[in-house]
């Protein structure tokens, strides 16, 4: 063989390693992407859950608490403001932990009425709610991990040259915004 044809084919053989890498890259900012929105979206079935239990709380306290009305219709208020939003996860982040709050005064109106308190479907309701709040809880954490590596990998060299190369945007973390949630409850007795 000619040193050419030896000098072309190591040519060849880098142009070709460079382009796989530049697949390789690419596909892993594609798998991170999607794994972002498949996180999204198991959020999205428990904000669904979620939603779908509300009523039937609602109802079930409307038999005990009457005269709180104010309460009961913040929560629906709240439930239909996080419903209606579909555009970005701060917005979503800040209605569903509005929605959070609300929840938790329907909760302290138990105090109140010890009947609903020991309601059977109002103590069942509650627990369904609270487990859906867990598993929110563990789908929010499963999607910030997956938005940091997505993150982590459109800003490092040099999966950020790609990255830029072909639109890729950072993703947005769903975050506690209220600074009353993220404080640690006191436990006094």
């Amino acid at each position: 063989m000619s040193s050419a044809v030896i000098g072309f084919l190591v040519i060849l053989g880098i142009f070709s390693l460079f382009i796989l890498v530049l697949i390789g890259i690419y596909n892993g900012l594609i798998q991170l992407r999607n794994l972002v929105k498949n996180a999204w979206a198991q959020i999205d079935v428990q904000l669904k859950r979620r939603y779908d239990l509300i009523p039937n709380l609602i109802e079930t306290v409307k038999g005990y608490a009457k005269h709180e009305r104010e309460t009961l219709e913040a929560v629906v208020q709240a439930r239909q403001q996080a419903i209606n939003i579909t555009d970005s996860v701060i917005d979503k982040a800040k209605a569903e932990n509005f929605l959070s709050q609300t929840l938790r005064s329907i909760f302290a109106l138990t105090e109140s009425y010890p009947d609903l308190k020991a309601n059977q479907n109002f103590l069942e309701l509650q627990e369904e709610l609270v487990s859906t709040e867990n598993k929110i809880g563990f789908a929010r954490q499963y999607y910030n991990d997956s938005v940091m590596k997505l993150n982590n990998k459109i800003e490092t060299f040099p999966s950020n040259i790609i990255a830029g190369m072909f639109n890729f945007k950072l993703a947005e973390f769903f975050e506690v915004k209220d600074q009353a949630q993220k404080e640690v409850p006191q436990v006094k007795f």
